[in-house]
């Protein structure tokens, strides 16, 4: 998973087909957690860029996405919004969530 900084590397790779949007906090435990899960499914899913936000780092990219709560997730296909959840997820719960939002 990449980390992001700024508002201009978010744009550029917020354009793509499909991109998962985590922010997060390096303080965060259920953050850290989210994050493995996703590092263990990242190479079955290879249509789909993944990027992580520091909401620390990145208040205006948190505030543009109304981010009150993490780890929270943005989906975008081709920079629209498809998708979104806060919290926990499992491995079997993330795969239906890119099934309905990337198809």
């Amino acid at each position: 998973m990449k980390n992001i900084n700024g508002t201009e590397e978010f744009n550029q790779l917020s354009n793509n087909n499909a991109v998962y949007v985590q922010f997060s906090a390096n303080w965060c435990g259920p953050c850290k957690r989210l994050t493995k899960t996703i590092e263990a499914i990242e190479d079955t899913q290879s249509d789909i860029t993944f990027v992580k936000v520091d909401v620390d780092q990145n208040r205006d990219l948190a505030q543009q996405f109304g981010v009150r709560g993490i780890p929270r997730v943005v989906l975008l296909s081709n920079g629209d919004q498809v998708g979104e959840f806060t919290g926990l997820k499992t491995e079997s719960e993330l795969k239906e969530i890119f099934e309905k939002s990337f198809k």
